[in-house]
């Protein structure tokens, strides 16, 4: 795929789902494409080699947020794995400071590969755990939203998530369908953690990914208890 057709799909696929396209976003985006696919090759980065299906399942599903977003702020995106949503909404909105974090150190690679070449300033990418992370007082509670495409369940990835966010910040979580069972189990979580869901927005990207953003807004401190350590908020979520 050369950059004309990427540039034709990705504007087609905007315009489908509502999001404001960027001419001046295309060429670091198919450079982006091609660095991960690239690397893809040695390391097992992503399952999605298909070049449409990596536009509409990355980088469209991950720019459904940029309308949370404003230019300017501090974002954290966790468990980051390939750079989604942290990357394309980096590339969308240049001035934005956005931190990557992830536990798997090759993944650390790859982004500080692509972060280099595409020259991305005010960003970085951490090998570390968000329960480690958390307790360094220049990330905890310093964010004006945090991100995640999230396969745990919300009670868990809320405690991973709202400790980072500043008070009047935002965690949005992106969930996959039929999360009503979900969002009734992780109400006591989300509360003791200091957050209150602000909106649930549901989004049919393609015939085979629908997507819930869950933005919850952070109206109390975070106890300093939590996240708790040794995988403890997947083992015994909070009920």
């Amino acid at each position: 795929m050369n950059l004309e057709e990427f540039e034709n799909i990705f504007k087609e696929e905007c315009h489908k789902n509502n999001i404001g396209f960027k001419e001046n976003v295309s060429g670091k985006l198919y450079q982006y494409m091609n660095l991960i696919l690239e690397w893809n090759e040695k390391i097992n980065v992503t399952a999605i080699k298909d070049e449409k299906e990596f536009i509409v399942k990355h980088f469209i599903d991950s720019l459904t947020i940029c309308n949370f977003i404003k230019e300017n702020e501090r974002i954290l995106d966790i468990g980051t794995g390939a750079g989604f949503p942290g990357i394309p909404i980096k590339i969308y909105y240049p001035n934005i400071n956005v931190t990557l974090i992830d536990s798997v150190n090759k993944k650390i690679t790859v982004l500080r590969d692509v972060i280099e070449k595409l020259k991305l300033e005010k960003m970085e990418a951490l090998h570390i755990r968000a329960e480690d992370l958390a307790k360094d007082l220049n990330y905890r509670e310093k964010f004006d939203i945090v991100t995640t495409r999230a396969v745990s369940n919300l009670a868990t990835i809320s405690e991973y998530m709202l400790p980072f966010v500043r008070i009047d910040g935002k965690a949005i979580c992106m969930k996959g369908p039929n999360i009503e069972q979900e969002m009734e189990d992780s109400k006591k979580a989300i509360k003791l953690l200091g957050g209150d869901v602000e909106k649930i927005h549901k989004i049919q990207i393609d015939s085979e990914l629908e997507r819930n953003i869950i933005v919850i807004k952070k109206v109390n401190k975070t106890d300093k208890k939590y996240p708790r350590g040794q995988g403890k908020p997947a083992k015994e979520p909070i009920k």
